[in-house]
Parts: structure tokens; sequence; C-alpha cells
């Protein structure tokens, strides 16, 4: 590859699933940045040491997936605050080569989580918030939480000895989340301004079903965001939508953390729409 060709990529195990290359290309064919290609690689947490090492100068960047996002912190020369403080890293920023070659690592699943809740017009003065699961990504949502004016969060977990790592990480941010448990989410839920669930396809499907049930509150006026998008909507994001809250998808949060991505790997503005045009295209049910 020559001087003038750059390139990046998704990083993670399984790999298959991702869109970032649909967003990437597309902000690449926008920008009119002809030369510039991005891929998909499946790195597992015990390659991912030697996939760094043999980065060479034509690289800009790499996006991170599970299960790398906390795996690649030791790695990198520098980490960014707030990637440092939330713990995770989903994006390395690739600069020279040779000795003097320097990875830094970056969050930008922050700014998605802000931006994607933004949509629904909440853009600070939340007094209120939930967070369903205690991942990587819930780390993430705190932090964003935080910047839009939550710093005492209820957290909703199926075990609270399982939320060490989440503690941490909300303790080195100044963040005091109360745990709770996630059978009392769907009574309590409906009453809080934004709630973002970070859990997996289909985990929520029985909250779902009890936010439907749930008598307790009548009507539902604050905010969901499900960072899962598939199915689209999801049952809960459904569930939602149905005793009258607004819900933001997760494809938005995807497509303002690529953004971000692409922002800081190109120097360029991201071309939102066509990266969300393309989205759309992707993640638009087959039609037989």
């Amino acid at each position: 590859m020559t001087a003038a060709h750059r390139r990046a990529a998704v990083l993670g195990h399984p790999i298959a699933h991702s869109l970032s290359p649909v967003l990437h290309r597309a902000a690449y064919a926008a920008l009119g940045l002809d030369t510039w290609r991005y891929g998909a690689v499946d790195v597992t947490e015990e390659q991912l040491p030697t996939f760094l090492a043999g980065l060479d100068a034509s690289w800009a960047g790499l996006s991170l997936t599970m299960p790398l996002k906390q795996t690649v912190v030791p790695l990198l020369d520098h980490v960014e605050p707030l990637a440092q403080v939330v713990g995770a890293v989903n994006t390395v920023l690739v600069h020279g080569s040779g000795p003097g070659r320097m990875l830094t690592g970056a969050n930008t699943d922050v700014y998605g989580l802000v931006a994607a809740i933004g949509e629904a017009g909440v853009s600070g003065g939340v007094r209120s918030a939930g967070v369903v699961g205690a991942g990587a990504t819930a780390a993430s949502t705190l932090a964003a939480l935080a910047q839009l004016g939550c710093t005492s969060p209820r957290v909703y977990v199926r075990s609270q000895a399982r939320a060490g790592g989440l503690l941490r990480a909300a303790h080195r941010m100044g963040v005091e989340p109360r745990l709770c448990r996630l059978d009392d989410a769907a009574g309590e839920i409906g009453r809080l301004d934004v709630v973002v669930s970070t859990l997996p396809a289909h985990a929520a499907d029985p909250l779902a079903a009890a936010v439907v049930a749930d008598a307790v509150v009548a009507d539902i006026t604050g905010v969901l965001l499900d960072v899962c998008y598939d199915p689209r909507p999801t049952a809960l994001a459904a569930a939602w939508a149905t005793r009258g809250g607004r819900v933001v998808g997760g494809e938005r949060m995807l497509l303002h953390q690529a953004a971000e991505q692409v922002r800081l790997m190109t120097g360029a503005p991201a071309p939102l729409a066509a990266m969300a045009a393309a989205l759309d295209d992707a993640l638009a049910p087959a039609v037989s």
C-alpha cells in the first residue's frame, strides 16, 4: 500500500456482524477520500498485541468492539482522559511508524450516547436517569449521563456482585450510581427522565413485557435509548413507545460514535447524512 493510501479497520471477536465498515466507507465516499480503505478484522484478546505491533504508517486508526475495549488500554502509548476514567477505549489513533510510532486511545461511545439522546431534545438538565446493565457500555453511559447533568443515576443489574468494574469506573468519574435490582426496573424506569438499556439482543425482552404490564405509571414521558438495534425496534423500545415515551434507536448511537471516529481519523467533519443513509439501507429488512 503506497504512502498516499490510508487504512482503518474495526477489530473484535466475532466481527462479521459489525456495521462499522458500512458507516466509515460511506463517510470516505462522501468526503472524496478515494484512497482510504476500511475493513473488518477478527482479532481475539490474545492476538491483539501482535496485531498492534504490526501497524505501519499506512494505518490511520482502529475501531474496537468487544472484547477488546478494555484489553487494549495497557497496550497503548497514551489514553485520553475520558477513556481513562471510563476504562474503555473504542478508538485507536495511529501516529507515525517505527520506533517513533504512537498509539492513542479514545472513547467516542460517550459522544455517541450524548448525541443520540440529544436527538430526543435532551441536551442537559437531566434530573433522574437509569441504566440497565453493568457492562462496558454502561460505564460510557454513566459518563454521558453526567455530561447531561445526572451524576446519581440508578443502575439496574441482575447481580450486584458483578458490578464492581462499573462502580470503580463511576468512582473515577465522580459519579455515584445507586445499584438496583433488575426485577424492580419495570416499576421505576417510567418515572425517570432518561433511561439507557445496555443489554444485548433480547436480554431486555422480559423487562419490555413488564413495562407493558406495569400499572404503577400510567404514562411514560421520559426518553429511552436502547443501544441494541437488532431487531429494530427492540421489544423494550416498542413497549416504551406504547406507553407514550420517546424512543431513540441504538443505531443512532452507533452512527454518532462512528462519525466522531471519522473526524478523529481523517481530520474532516463527518458527513452525517451520508452515513445515516448507508446505515438505514444496511438495517432495512430484506425484501423477498
